[in-house]
């Protein structure tokens, strides 16, 4: 490639059916139990802890939709949810519409899509998978009279979409398991399904969307940096889908309905987002209003529809607001929050004509709390507050942002948490956690799992480095692409500005990510081996240079605009400078604990277990490098409450042991 012949002797590794796969990846599996043995004890204290703080039977706070207020539950001893409903205001018993555990039984993984019922309420629509592959098979069932219908679509993905009660739209992968085709269905009815859109462009997924009115569905084409969208009223779906607006490349726009309005939230002329407003009967572009400017400081990330509000959900240095909108007077007032360090969450909003916006809030010390909010009287009424159980009070932990200085001069926030009475003396354990791709938030929430390394002695942080959306969209773009090496001088200038502080120091340094920020770990393990003591990394993406050469993977061609197209050779040199595989080289590493799925669509499993192999032909120090394979799972893990309890309590283990 580009002139250079590159040798790689783990490339078999790519073929599942290679005789010495999956023996290999077994024989890792059992290398990996042996290491971790001596700290099996460690790790069943902390499972029986993780465990003892969950309320295992439990209701989440319920939504109202269409005369039903609908919520799922758990009970104890069972792995996953039993999705519910009852009618509003009435007295009528429990109607379970999945039992997810029954589903379940006899597999090892299970995963449902999307779960939609009809507009009239009468129809269940779901979609289910059994071995983390992301392929799904969509399936029916009569509420009326609890009977499963005959219908079974396999290969369908996230997205899909009520359009009536008789309508059902959803989409389909291609062989690179892109998301690229519409299909129309009727459930129970043995017609075949209609091809409603199909995208040649493979840099694009579509999705399919139904407006909280009602009243349209939208088609969208999404890449990285562009998309498209159509729409078609509900009442006519033997129409044709309308363009909104054609695609322009780097140009994003996103739809909402209301009234007689759509509202854009568009990154043209603008890109933290501004909001504009067109009448749904002339929707041309010459007719767009704008409602909010763009603004540098502040991103504009989401807009939701209300028969009199509209509610705008912006980010302020780091952290969300609500800003709320009477369409009736034209007034506005925002939502506030005190904590200094917190996460906002949407909730589940179904109904257009309320005055109740649901959301969650939390934040590093603080559990879930769900909240209608009315926006006519501004008044917070907790419909759920998640329970701590095993003695917790948010009352003995401390949470505070602080921020490092990158190479560049940029200042990088870091979110911390530790319990009261900690020393700021060099001799803490801490565990530091990073992301920093496709503009995703980093979002410093409460996770009753960190507790135990909390009271372990332990500080947990945050880096919001660029490359995530943490900071707007600016803060994005400086972390992609040809200034992707942004990222990884961010993390490691925030290990060293809490080293520096006294919050740790490195041979009790922690660092963690998953999937891209796998890439992070890899990349900042090679360049700083000496500043990290354990490396905590789950389906890492470690072989970029040769999973982004090669077309025919799942992702490749849609993530041309996140990491480049190798076959240029600018994006090639680059990629080669800071990929983790390929830089690997002789010296000491910090110990390393690897995880993987075999059925990953998304980080082929064969990614982890190249770099394991190539990191332990080429270390030269004592630690140890520990690779565990989920041989019947995918991206997200075991699907399991308690198995994903169970793995977070293995990986801590071989955290403290080395660190505390």
């Amino acid at each position: 490639m580009h002139g250079e012949t590159v040798v790689d002797p783990w490339h078999y590794l790519r073929d599942r059916e290679h005789p010495e796969t999956i023996p290999y990846l077994e024989a890792e599996n059992r290398y990996a139990e042996a290491v971790t043995a001596a700290a099996k004890p460690l790790e069943d204290a902390l499972y029986e802890e993780m465990v003892g703080r969950l309320q295992q039977t439990d209701t989440s706070a319920a939504w109202p939709r269409g005369g039903y207020e609908y919520y799922s539950r758990t009970e104890q001893g069972r792995q996953y949810r039993i999705l519910c409903r009852r009618a509003l205001g009435g007295t009528e018993t429990e109607e379970i519409l999945l039992d997810c555990n029954a589903l379940a039984e006899g597999h090892s993984y299970f995963s449902l899509a999307f779960d939609q019922v009809s507009p009239d309420g009468k129809t269940l629509a779901w979609a289910v998978n059994t071995d983390g592959s992301e392929v799904y098979t969509l399936r029916f069932k009569d509420l009326t009279t609890g009977t499963l219908l005959p219908d079974a679509v396999p290969g369908v993905y996230y997205s899909a979409a009520w359009g009536d009660n008789g309508t059902f739209f959803y989409t389909v992968l291609n062989e690179a398991k892109r998301p690229w085709q519409v299909w129309r269905h009727v459930p129970g009815s043995g017609a075949p399904d209609a091809l409603i859109f199909e995208e040649a462009d493979g840099r694009f997924n579509v999705s399919i969307d139904r407006a909280r009115t009602g009243r349209y569905l939208f088609l969208s084409c999404v890449s990285d940096t562009t998309t498209e969208v159509r729409y078609l009223e509900t009442s006519n779906l033997d129409g044709a889908f309308q363009l909104l607006r054609e695609r322009r490349q780097d140009v994003e726009y996103f739809v909402e309905h209301q009234a007689d309005w759509f509202y854009i939230r568009t990154n043209e002329d603008g890109r933290n987002f501004r909001l504009l407003r067109l009448s749904c009967e002339d929707p041309a572009p010459a007719g767009w209003t704008e409602v909010i400017p763009h603004r540098e400081e502040v991103t504009l990330e989401q807009v939701d529809g209300f028969e009199n509000h509209l509610v705008v959900t912006e980010r302020a240095n780091g952290l969300k607001r609500l800003r709320i909108f009477d369409s009736r007077t034209g007034d506005e007032h925002f939502v506030s929050f005190d904590e200094p360090v917190y996460t906002l969450l949407t909730e589940r909003n179904e109904e257009y004509s309320t005055t109740k916006f649901r959301f969650a809030y939390s934040s590093l010390i603080a559990p879930r709390a769900v909240y209608a909010y009315d926006m006519d009287t501004r008044e917070r009424e907790l419909k759920k507050q998640v329970e701590v159980l095993g003695g917790y009070d948010p009352a003995n932990y401390v949470s505070e942002r602080v921020f490092a200085t990158a190479p560049d001069g940029v200042q990088v926030p870091i979110s911390l948490v530790w319990r009261k009475g900690l020393e700021r003396d060099g001799g803490n354990p801490l565990y530091l956690y990073g992301y920093g791709s496709y503009g995703i938030v980093t979002e410093p929430a409460f996770v009753p799992e960190r507790v135990s390394l909390l009271d372990r002695g332990f500080v947990f942080a945050i880096a919001h480095i660029r490359g995530s959306g943490d900071l707007g969209r600016r803060w994005y773009e400086d972390g992609k692409l040809l200034k992707k090496r942004n990222s990884f001088d961010d993390f490691i200038a925030c290990a060293e500005h809490l080293i520096a502080l006294g919050y740790t120091s490195p041979n009790r340094l922690a660092v963690s990510g998953r999937s891209a920020g796998g890439l992070l770990m890899g990349a900042i393990t090679n360049m700083r081996p000496e500043l990290f003591q354990v490396v905590a990394t789950h389906v890492p993406f470690v072989d970029v240079v040769n999973t982004m050469l090669d077309p025919t993977l799942p992702l490749t061609v849609i993530e041309y605009e996140e990491w480049g197209n190798p076959e240029e050779r600018g994006f090639y040199d680059y990629m080669r400078s800071y990929a983790p595989y390929e830089n690997v080289e002789a010296k000491a590493y910090p110990n390393i604990v690897v995880t993987a799925g075999l059925n990953d669509p998304r980080v082929p499993y064969w990614e982890p277990a190249k770099w394991v192999a190539k990191l332990r032909s080429l270390h030269t120090g004592d630690n140890v490098i520990v690779l565990k394979t989920n041989m019947g799972a995918g991206h997200g893990g075991p699907s399991g409450r308690y198995e994903k309890l169970r793995e977070t309590a293995w990986e801590y283990a071989f955290v403290i042991s080395r660190c505390a």
